[in-house]
């Protein structure tokens, strides 16, 4: 008899939160590096699982971090109106609940690929442009709102925009490639691809148990998210408005590239300076633990600030931003480009939060006037888009609004 594997911290933990560790709102006006994770002390060694497609949320926004990870983004083609796009919409939804669940999907012709136990989700995204090609102006979430240039911004056309977004994580790149293979097939008669992101994370320790995981600078990035079960995560997090988008979310996706050549050049105390957090362990200079609070107040023996005034930690803390917090996750990525003959290294960014303007935009506007980590970080794509609500067996995403 086959043993089911033990829950995971897929089924316990939930994130959210800007007051944590990492790029926590962005560099170079790119909002922070990555989705935290509570260290875990003694646990049990995380076993890859199967999660359920179904329910009023979509799970890939608050499952940890996936190791393997790919974004596309969508245009829609000239001729999709609001009906073609409901056909599409249960098209993937049909996919991604067989696959999710370790069965292949209607026609896959490498069914072999499909397996439970990998972690594997899809979350599926709508841009502002959508609602605008198909008809659905007037039923366009009003937290959808336009995300504004920044100062630091230097964003290439490649990276950003799109009318629908599709995000696969699983535990290894063989389900992720299998996975968003099905789905772009499934769009092709709909939708072209815009363009593609890939990232890693790595949330264990050595010992295969859940640990806050590292960006590409050696932090320890993600501290501050909040759990699903505390008060503050829902109205984070989720929509109420309009009724059709209920359990939904907004997304807005960064990519930002990171200078690792300059950053080396800094002292192991510079470096800390800049985050306000010490590398080692990830607590705040002020502390001693990752989990600390920051002591915002605390003033060294010449009076000057422990965590600097343009320290990232500050500037990101939900107390200088009027209570502004989001739900982040962070995907490190490199890339050759064999024009330039140099690899370049960033993260890709994913800030969740229920309404762009007030949450994202907040934060991202104190960071961008001065946070220290711009001298380090660019952001050089940037999209937003709105996550349906969850559906339930036998509908299909989108359906209280295009059923």
């Amino acid at each position: 008899m086959t043993q089911e594997p033990r829950p995971t911290r897929r089924h316990l933990l939930g994130y959210a939160g800007a007051g944590g560790l990492g790029l926590v709102a962005g560099g170079a006006a790119g909002i922070a590096l990555g989705l935290g994770e509570d260290p875990a002390t003694g646990a049990e060694p995380t076993v890859p699982t199967t999660l359920s497609p179904y329910g009023p949320h979509q799970p890939g926004v608050t499952a940890p971090t996936a190791r393997a990870n790919r974004l596309v983004a969508l245009d829609l083609r000239a001729d999709v109106d609001r009906d073609a796009l409901a056909r599409l919409m249960r098209l993937w939804s049909g996919t991604l609940a067989a696959l999710t669940q370790g069965r292949p999907a209607p026609g896959d012709t490498a069914p072999d690929l499909a397996q439970a136990n990998t972690d594997l989700t899809v979350t599926v995204g709508w841009g502002r442009s959508l609602f605008e090609r198909t008809g659905l102006v007037s039923a366009r979430p009003a937290a959808l709102a336009e995300v504004p240039a920044f100062t630091h911004d230097r964003l290439e056309e490649r990276w950003s925009g799109g009318d629908l977004l599709l995000m696969v994580g699983a535990a290894e790149d063989t389900t992720v490639n299998h996975a968003l293979r099905r789905l772009l097939l499934d769009a092709e008669p709909f939708a072209t691809q815009r363009w593609e992101q890939e990232g890693s994370w790595r949330g264990l320790d050595a010992q295969q148990s859940p640990h806050t995981g590292r960006n590409l600078f050696g932090q320890v990035d993600g501290t501050g998210n909040l759990r699903v079960d505390d008060p503050l995560f829902d109205p984070t997090v989720w929509a109420k408005t309009p009724g059709w988008f209920a359990g939904g979310t907004t997304v807005v996706v960064r990519r930002i590239r990171m200078d690792l050549d300059l950053w080396d050049t800094l002292t192991r105390a510079e470096q800390e300076q800049a985050v306000g957090r010490d590398l080692a362990v990830g607590a705040p200079l002020t502390g001693t633990a990752e989990t600390d609070v920051p002591d915002l107040d605390a003033r060294d023996e010449q009076g000057r600030p422990v965590i600097a005034a343009n320290a990232h930690v500050r500037l990101s803390h939900p107390t200088t931003n009027g209570g502004a917090r989001i739900l982040r996750r962070g995907l490190n990525y490199t890339a050759y480009d064999a024009r330039t003959g140099r690899r370049e290294a960033g993260l890709v960014f994913c800030s969740f939060q229920a309404d762009i303007d007030s949450q994202f935009t907040r934060i991202q506007q104190r960071l961008d006037q001065g946070d220290a980590l711009n001298e380090w970080t660019t952001a050089i794509g940037s999209a937003a888009f709105a996550i349906l609500p969850g559906f339930t067996e036998g509908g299909f995403l989108g359906d209280r609004l295009l059923g």
